[in-house]
């Protein structure tokens, strides 16, 4: 449920959105976020913060237009991270375990984007990726927080 806290004229709204389950690889979320989260139009300027409550899931700012792009990302980090090292101590889930935990701990848990006149103000190129790293990883668990005015 969101929560709404008002500091003289600043304003915090925050709300858990649960993602869809979605295949492995750098998905767009831009879209999902801003209509799972109205009250984002209730700020003129201010902030938007994004965290995913997954240690084997991420979430990343880049491009939003050629689908090639998430492709590539998906390309190099398996290749920065392959499966099956026998050096892998954490393995308990399968082989993708532990190389989705390290993509995470690479890429991050949150962005932080601003907020101009009730939206996020990306770049022209720019869209939220939820980076997923585990061929079978469910549903994704992201809280939005917003603080302005």
């Amino acid at each position: 449920m969101p929560r709404v806290f008002t500091f003289g004229i600043m304003k915090i709204h925050q709300q858990n959105i649960r993602l869809k389950e979605r295949s492995r690889g750098f998905h767009l979320i831009t879209s999902e976020i801003e209509e799972s989260f109205p009250a984002l139009k209730e700020f003129s300027h201010g902030l938007c913060h994004v965290f995913i409550q997954h240690t084997s899931a991420s979430l990343a700012l880049n491009e939003d237009v050629d689908p090639t792009v998430r492709k590539d990302f998906e390309y190099f980090f398996n290749r920065l991270v392959p499966e099956n090292d026998p050096g892998y101590v954490h393995n308990y889930e399968g082989a993708d375990d532990m190389p989705a935990h390290l993509k995470a701990a690479i890429f991050g848990s949150s962005v932080t984007i601003p907020i101009s006149n009730g939206r996020l103000a990306l770049g022209t190129w720019q869209g939220i990726y939820l980076c997923e790293h585990r061929n079978h990883g469910g549903a994704r668990n992201v809280v939005v927080s917003a603080i302005g005015e």
